[in-house]
């Protein structure tokens, strides 16, 4: 286990927020860019058994977040989560347990909220706070992470506000088993599939909303339901995750959470006894859900920014196993306790959309890239950008 580097926590200070703008605008400039949006799926219209609810925007309310500490389209689809819908130029909405919000950028930046349905208003924004991750200061834990490597402090520039989600651990494990070799666009198709089993929230923007179903709810499905909704072999490992978890003395819900409360590489063994879950997918439901903040998914992308900035021994070997740990333990070493939130910026920076906004970069990088070529495709596939982890 690889010691961790002592960079003091990072607290989050609640900004002064002033009133949005009656009729909000995106704003665009190039030292805060906003990057384009992936093309969002087609709308999932309201099916005859669910009375039609659909909300309007009203009654929103500041999070108090700038923009520098959440960005919206540089943390939602960006493969940390699949079940948030863009439902507006630069707002996303999604639910959590039964309450159902929609956030937004205003013009001057900063993030504000609107719960569309709750059975409590109060539950709501502590569930929307626990979520974003709000007592952690993004701005000050990258003024560390920029002291200790120059080039990140280059790329935060361009990057503001990729922040790390605090997940539902079972919503997060079922998503990542999703993502096994799959790409986006099916990914997100597996994942509302699983969602439309929860109960029906509503409808935003002709977006329908459920919470995610329970363990019990998950338990009714067989494999064969799911390898009919184009699961494929990953169906197997739903079911077998799903009962095993049933399995669990404490319950699996509980026997989940229980795992924020121990090491990483506990987390990451008592994950990997799940079918279907291995040391990438384990990472990803570590760092997403789990507060094991300094986890490293290593994926083609992340092995390559440690080949080329942190590990460039490692450069031309096969990744194997003992080699993920070698490039996890690289990362800790030069980013510390949150070193899982700074490859999450490195890795968006590697994405062809986000890479688009980049001035020019070094010389010796745009060598480099010319004799990588097309080698640095990230899991999914080649001709789709890829999740944050969807292999």
């Amino acid at each position: 286990m690889h010691s961790l580097k002592s960079f003091p926590t990072p607290t989050m200070k609640r900004a002064r927020s002033t009133p949005p703008p009656a009729t909000p605008k995106p704003t665009t400039s190039r030292s805060s860019p906003v990057p384009p949006l992936p093309t969002p799926p087609q709308p999932r219209h309201s099916s005859k058994k669910h009375q039609k609810i659909i909300f309007q925007p009203t009654n929103w309310a500041p999070v108090n977040l700038t923009q520098s500490e959440l960005s919206l389209p540089l943390t939602f689809p960006t493969g940390q989560t699949f079940r948030w819908k863009q439902t507006g130029p630069l707002q996303y909405t999604g639910s959590l347990g039964r309450h159902l919000i929609s956030l937004k950028h205003h013009q001057n930046g900063d993030v504000y909220y609107q719960i569309h349905h709750s059975p409590s208003q109060s539950a709501a924004k502590s569930a929307l706070l626990s979520f974003l991750n709000t007592n952690i200061s993004l701005t000050e834990m990258w003024h560390g992470f920029g002291a200790a490597d120059s080039r990140f402090a280059e790329l935060a520039q361009h990057f503001k506000g990729a922040r790390v989600l605090r997940q539902d651990p079972l919503e997060c494990l079922i998503q990542f088993l999703c993502s096994s070799n799959n790409n986006i666009s099916r990914i997100t198709k597996m994942v509302d599939f699983v969602s439309s089993l929860g109960d029906y929230l509503g409808n935003v923007e002709g977006f329908e909303f459920h919470a995610f179903p329970s363990l019990e709810r998950l338990a009714l499905v067989t494999e064969q339901q799911l390898r009919e909704a184009g699961f494929g072999y990953r169906a197997k490992y739903v079911t077998g995750t799903v009962n095993a978890l049933q399995l669990k003395p404490e319950g699996g819900v509980k026997w989940l959470e229980s795992l924020r409360k121990l090491q990483l590489q506990m987390v990451i063994d008592s994950l990997c006894t799940l079918p279907g879950i291995g040391l990438k997918v384990a990472s990803c439901i570590a760092l997403f859900s789990l507060d094991q903040h300094h986890a490293i998914p290593v994926d083609t992308h992340v092995w390559r920014i440690a080949t080329t900035h942190l590990v460039p021994e490692l450069a031309g070997a096969s990744l194997t196993p003992k080699l993920c740990g070698r490039v996890a333990d690289a990362f800790v070493t030069k980013y510390g306790k949150y070193a899982g939130w700074a490859q999450t910026l490195l890795f968006i920076a590697e994405l062809p959309s986000q890479k688009a906004l980049l001035p020019s970069v070094t010389v010796n990088e745009k060598k480099s890239s010319k004799k990588r070529g097309s080698k640095a495709q990230r899991g999914p596939s080649s001709t789709e950008e890829g999740g944050q982890q969807a292999d």
